[in-house]
Formats: C-alpha cells, sequence, structure tokens
C-alpha cells in the first residue's frame, strides 16, 4: 500500500502538519511506539532543503533487557550514552563504519529503549533526495533501508543527540491513521546473535508498501 496514492485517492493528508511532541516518544512500550510511528512523516532539514518521507518500516529495541539493542546489560559507552537521556532525540550511528542509521530514543531517563526507522516512502524534496544517492529515478531502492534512507534524507552524526522538536530533524502527524490488519508484524533482521530476543515480534510494516526493506517482503 503506497501511502502517498491513500492520500491522493482519499484527501486524507493533514493540511496542518502536527510536529509530534515528546510525549508521545517517552511512552514505557517501545514496541507501541515503533508501530505507532508508521505512518508518520520523518522531516529533515538538510543543507536548507526539506525532504521527507513517510516511515513504513520500524524495528523496537528494549534496552538493557534485550541482548539486541547496544544498551543490553546496561552497557554504557560513549556511543550508547545517548540512549539513557529521556526519550525524543536522535539516536544515529555508522554501522561497518560506513552507514549512518536513524533511531529514535524513547521511554524514560535511564531507560534506554530505541526504535530504528527501517524504511520510509519518499514525499518530500525527491529531487534532493536523488541527487544524494546519484540516482535519475525514484524507485523503491532509494530509501528501501536504514542505511538508504539516510543517504537520501542527509541524516548524519551531526544530528546525534538532537531533540525531534528542533529545526534539523523531527516527525510530524500528517493525519494518517493505519488499521490493524494494514501492519504486519514480525522478527528483526540481522540478529541471530540475540538469542531468544531475536525472536521477538518487534519489527513492524506496512503490507504490501513497495519501499519497505527487501527481506521484509
Amino acid at each position: 500500500m503506497l501511502l502517498t496514492k491513500l492520500i491522493e485517492n482519499s484527501g486524507h493528508l493533514s493540511k496542518d502538519p502536527v510536529k509530534l511532541p515528546k510525549s508521545f516518544y517517552r511512552k514505557a512500550d517501545v514496541a507501541q511506539v515503533a508501530r505507532n510511528l508508521l505512518g508518520k512523516l520523518l522531516v529533515s532539514n538538510s543543507g536548507g532543503h526539506r525532504t521527507s518521507g513517510f516511515i513504513v518500516e520500524t524495528e523496537a529495541y528494549g534496552g538493557v533487557r534485550d541482548r539486541a539493542s547496544h544498551a543490553w546489560n546496561d552497557r554504557h559507552t560513549d556511543r550508547t550514552s545517548i540512549m539513557y537521556q529521556r526519550g525524543g532525540i536522535a539516536y544515529v550511528y555508522l554501522i561497518y563504519g560506513l552507514h549512518a542509521l536513524f533511531n529514535i530514543v524513547t521511554n524514560a531517563e535511564n531507560k534506554p529503549d530505541a526504535v530504528l526507522i527501517r524504511a520510509v516512502e519518499p514525499f518530500e524534496g525527491i529531487e534532493f533526495m536523488l541527487r544524494r544517492i546519484k540516482k535519475t529515478k525514484l524507485k523503491p531502492d532509494l530509501t528501501n533501508g536504514p542505511g538508504k534512507l539516510t543517504r537520501a534524507l542527509g541524516i548524519d552524526l551531526k544530528l546525534n543527540g538532537l531533540s525531534l522538536t528542533g529545526d534539523r530533524i523531527w516527525i510530524e502527524d500528517r493525519g494518517i491513521r493505519l488499521k490493524d490488519e494494514q501492519i504486519a508484524v514480525g522478527k528483526r533482521i540481522g540478529i541471530d546473535y540475540a538469542g531468544e530476543d531475536a525472536l521477538r515480534p518487534w519489527r513492524f510494516w506496512i503490507k504490501d508498501n513497495p519501499f519497505v526493506s527487501k527481506k521484509s517482503r
């Protein structure tokens, strides 16, 4: 299901975007936050250009109790210090030393839960996204993965620790409401090392959306 097509057909998009408040992120149930982020609009202001995409795939990470989390077993490092702050800030880190991944810190102070944004459906500033990725046509591989979407939206380590209620990166509620039957739930990707925690049903995605990462379709 393409959200842009849904909007086009129904006129459902709110003309008065509402930036998600900090209270949205500070709930105790990280899986519920991850599910509720589907259909919300991730917006970046990079290089003076507004680019955005509807969130179509997320993964929840349960802090000290989740072996797949960077904060598993109350791990404190220079990188994970961001996760122990109050929810509503960006957690951006490099994977393989190459790709920036964008996460959202949730829950309360010293409760290091986070949600990884795995895929978005491009909405605004597509010409700038294409230029950043060095592509000429809009196809799903523009943003159908966590490393791809950050490149397209101009998200890098400079945004790490920034508030999601600021003017560099934020998330808007544009009035899209998804029904349970439109959302798929499954295991997270690439965390086999996490033992039983790898089986948690903490990955959420919009069914039949072409911008969902390949392993989820």
